[in-house]
């Protein structure tokens, strides 16, 4: 059994037991993550697709931690003009596990 879920503007496959990185979550700290924006769910040869969403699917999640990913370097450079600029980000996530999708 696995389901689509939406969270931070991405969607993401999740299966029960399944670990991922989603876009940082600020109720994570609380030990319990509840996803209700269902895209799809799939059991062996049952398909439910929602119109966006289903409607009473949830996917519950425990909270893992948080984190920042690794660093990307942004240089921007213009010729002939001594503009050089260079930047660094790191993006912050939450770290989840999947426990049960209802």
């Amino acid at each position: 059994m696995f389901a689509i879920i939406e969270t931070g503007g991405k969607q993401y496959q999740v299966a029960e037991g399944d670990s991922l990185q989603v876009e940082k979550l600020v109720a994570g700290k609380a030990g319990e993550v509840v996803f209700d924006k269902v895209l799809l769910e799939a059991d062996d040869d049952k398909v439910k697709i929602g119109v966006p969403y289903l409607e009473g699917a949830t996917v519950k999640a425990k909270f893992e931690g948080d984190g920042r990913s690794e660093k990307v370097t942004i240089i921007k450079y213009k010729a002939k003009s001594r503009y050089r600029v260079k930047n660094g980000h790191r993006q912050p996530f939450t770290k989840v596990k999947i426990e049960k999708i209802a």
